[in-house]
């Protein structure tokens, strides 16, 4: 009688499939990934063609008209001030007691950024939201 325990046979695992599966996902990442030059940022910026806007102007339309430094007139007449609550007091006078009215900006192409944003905070803190940018066409004079 052999009262011994059998001594089982080691495991092993086979690594082959396991190394087979590695190298195809290496492969496929390889194959799959692009090496584009992504650093440098190109942007071409759409034209526009289409029809001059009429030159005549509603009446309720408030033209607001920034000059080169950054000075601020309200139709025809100069507004005496840069900040946005010298400008606004000017909107709200020309309004006349009307809740709005569309707005028209018209800026130097050397106006300071400043200065459009300030007519901009201006006509939204009168609840003017129907605002437009004058342009002119290429070519054309002013």
């Amino acid at each position: 009688m052999n009262l011994r325990p059998q001594r089982k046979a080691p495991i092993d695992i086979n690594l082959t499939p396991l190394i087979d599966v590695v190298f195809l996902l290496l492969i496929f990442f390889m194959v799959s990934t692009s090496f584009k030059d992504e650093a440098r940022l190109r942007v071409q910026l759409p034209e526009a063609e289409g029809v001059a806007a009429p030159a005549e102007e509603p009446p309720e339309t408030l033209t607001i008209v920034i000059d080169a430094e950054g000075v601020f007139f309200l139709g025809d007449e100069r507004v005496l001030g840069d900040d946005a609550a010298t400008l606004g007091r000017a909107i709200a006078a020309a309004l006349a007691g009307r809740d709005s009215a569309p707005v028209l900006i018209q800026a130097d192409a050397r106006t300071p950024h400043q200065a459009v944003m300030t007519a901009l905070d201006a006509t939204a803190r009168q609840g003017l939201n129907q605002v437009a940018f004058a342009a002119t066409r290429n070519g054309e004079a002013p």
